[in-house]
């Protein structure tokens, strides 16, 4: 063993390298690159299509059955072994049968999608994610304006608020106008402070906020409304203030406030600044690339 390490070098190990990938020159190692890159996004793209589904229990379970398998032939246990490697035979053709309904969904998913989409890094995904928030906001937002519910709700955007969120209570949630009624409905533990959104999930509630200094505001506006001016002129979030005494809809966005919005006005006003800005400037982001080739 002794013996072994010392004839062990970095120049060895390297020659070993080289010699397993067949490594012969600079074309070899663009192929090599190409083909790990290929096989890493292709099983990218599986762990995606199984993801949150059953298949991802069944996964396991054959893993473990082969962890166990190769165990059992380690330390000697030939009946063991003997069941597992027959099971895992049987295993493999079951998959078909077991994933029938994944992989339907996988190829169809496959036959849809356009040649650019394979490399859109699940940015469709994220737009239709968004657009379900911004219907469970609108939603929610009318629902407690019309019963006359105070709340407070902001969205991070570029600006990271990780001070904000730990200043209050988190919960990791999905974004669901159910989930944010119950939040602000009075007399309940979580109704006081804002509700942080990241990511499109709600992160935290009972979240403390910097209060604007601005000396020039309408004295109509309250705690919330200051609240919701304030981190927005430190931050490039956008606030969802609901009036509790009006029942009015206020949106407060780079130290500015809009308010007695409507349900379309609201909604246009979340998909211009969360959507369209997005798409917007991933293009000029696009064109940039282009321009300095």
């Amino acid at each position: 063993m002794l013996d072994t390490l010392k004839e062990f070098n970095i120049s060895n190990f390297f020659r070993l390298i080289r010699d397993f990938l067949a490594i012969d020159g600079p074309l070899s190692i663009l192929q090599i690159i190409v083909d790990i890159s290929i096989v890493s996004y292709v099983i990218y793209k599986l762990i995606q299509l199984v993801r949150e589904t059953r298949a991802v229990q069944l996964i396991k379970g054959i893993f473990v059955i082969i962890a166990a398998r190769y165990l059992s032939e380690l330390l000697g246990l030939r009946t063991i072994e003997y069941i597992l490697t027959n099971s895992i035979q049987i295993v493999g053709f079951a998959l078909v049968v077991i994933f029938q309904p994944e992989l339907r969904r996988g190829l169809e998913k496959i036959g849809r999608s356009k040649f650019k989409d394979f490399f859109s890094f699940d940015e469709e995904s994220k737009i239709i994610q968004t657009t379900t928030m911004i219907e469970e906001l609108v939603k929610a937002c009318f629902h407690m304006a019309s019963n006359y519910v105070g709340a407070l709700i902001v969205i991070e955007r570029e600006t990271k608020i990780g001070e904000i969120i730990n200043s209050g209570i988190e919960i990791d949630a999905n974004v669901t106008s159910e989930l944010l009624i119950n939040i602000f409905s009075p007399n309940t533990p979580l109704h006081d402070g804002a509700v942080v959104i990241r990511d499109n999930r709600i992160k935290a509630t009972s979240c403390f906020l910097p209060l604007t200094d601005n000396p020039n505001l309408s004295k109509e506006l309250g705690t919330r409304h200051r609240a919701a001016l304030g981190i927005t002129e430190v931050s490039d979030a956008i606030v969802i203030v609901v009036s509790e005494e009006s029942g009015k809809i206020s949106f407060a966005l780079n130290g500015g406030l809009t308010r007695n919005l409507t349900q379309d006005t609201l909604r246009k006003a979340l998909n211009k600044n969360l959507i369209i800005k997005k798409d917007t400037q991933m293009k000029l982001s696009s064109l940039w690339k282009v321009k300095n080739k």
